[in-house]
């Protein structure tokens, strides 16, 4: 049997779908009865973790695009439950991505970040965003606190909704990954002094349910970012204790976000500072790479994007040895995805 499909740490096998922005409500954060199939087409495929869409958890800066959902109010909660139930009757678990967009806002508003530094980049377009990013306001003490609370009572609610656990996104140039870099985190005080600090606290108030951490290299808005040090990153970000650790690549393959050159990766170095399970990322939907990652000591689990929008049943074609659907960029588009789900779930229903 393939080590992608050997069960480990209470999942059915080590393939997990990559959290996803589909950007799908109504613009009310409300997640649709259209999102609880599309994330049902991922458990009836056979999919052992279901990371979810990043998810915004306050009223007031932590969202990032337009028709992102959220999980401020009761009614979000009891939207968010509904999608749940729908993965768990299939008999798989899914999680809640927890994120604050700090300074890289595309609803019209300026964002937050540990230092009013311009964004580099610009808005995406496949979100709703064009032009350069505003140029965000820095954070005092007090509203650190609020957000360290904000994320704490994010975890609640997505505890209340029925998830399996929450994933802290620390990765990809949003708030936290912007305290954690250099160039956009310009504090003189003790969050600039330890730039993990920030989420190693919001990690640690994090207490209802298991919490995950992600973290990437390659941010939205600059694919060229490297960890200058990332043996003194993972140690400073250890004392969150997260129960996995999930490796992002930002659109980039394994190789080119996590390989080094000594054959070491960055996946198999979080796996031995962590001592916690590694999620590796990135052109993973090309199998016999995949299952060298997780032989080879990388990894614990992957994770899949392009490859689960085209095979919302991907673990079960690599089970039965059926040739896989190749990506189209269309599905890229939140609208596509989602209506080609309905179709699926309508042609079952038949």
């Amino acid at each position: 049997m393939s080590v992608l499909l050997t069960p480990i740490a209470g999942f059915a096998n080590r393939i997990a779908v990559a959290p996803m922005s589909r950007v799908s409500t109504k613009g009310d954060g409300v997640a649709t009865p259209a999102m609880a199939d599309y994330y049902a087409e991922f458990a009836h495929g056979g999919f052992g973790l279901i990371v979810s869409e990043g998810t915004y958890f306050d009223a007031t800066h932590s969202q990032a695009y337009p028709d992102q959902p959220a999980i401020v109010t009761d009614e979000q909660v009891e939207a968010w439950a509904r999608v749940v139930e729908a993965v768990h009757e299939a008999g798989r678990k899914i999680v809640l991505q927890l994120m604050h967009a700090g300074a890289l806002v595309q609803t019209g508003r300026a964002g937050v970040a540990p230092s009013a530094v311009q964004p580099l980049g610009r808005m995406l377009r496949g979100y709703g965003g064009a032009g350069p990013y505003p140029l965000p306001r820095e954070l005092t003490i007090a509203e650190i606190d609020a957000v360290v609370h904000a994320f704490a009572t994010g975890a609640e609610r997505a505890r209340e909704a029925g998830f399996d656990g929450v994933e802290v996104h620390a990765a990809n140039g949003y708030l936290l990954d912007q305290f954690l870099t250099p160039y956009t985190n310009q504090r003189a005080d003790a969050y600039g002094a330890d730039r993990a600090k920030l989420a190693v606290e919001v990690l640690q108030a994090i207490d209802v349910l298991p919490v995950g951490l992600r973290i990437s290299q390659l941010k939205v808005n600059d694919r060229t970012y490297r960890w200058e040090d990332p043996q003194a990153l993972f140690e400073a970000l250890a004392p969150g204790c997260p129960a996995y650790v999930h490796v992002a690549s930002e659109g980039a393959s394994w190789e080119e976000s996590s390989l080094l050159a000594s054959g070491d990766s960055l996946t198999a170095l979080a796996r031995r500072t962590f001592g916690v399970p590694v999620i590796a990322n990135g052109g993973l939907d090309d199998a016999p790479l995949a299952e060298r990652v997780l032989t080879d000591g990388h990894a614990d689990l992957v994770s899949l994007g392009h490859g689960a929008l085209a095979n919302s049943d991907w673990p079960r074609r690599l089970a039965a040895g059926t040739p896989f659907e190749p990506f189209d960029p269309e599905l890229l588009r939140p609208a596509v995805t989602i209506e080609n789900a309905l179709r699926r779930r309508a042609r079952l229903a038949a």
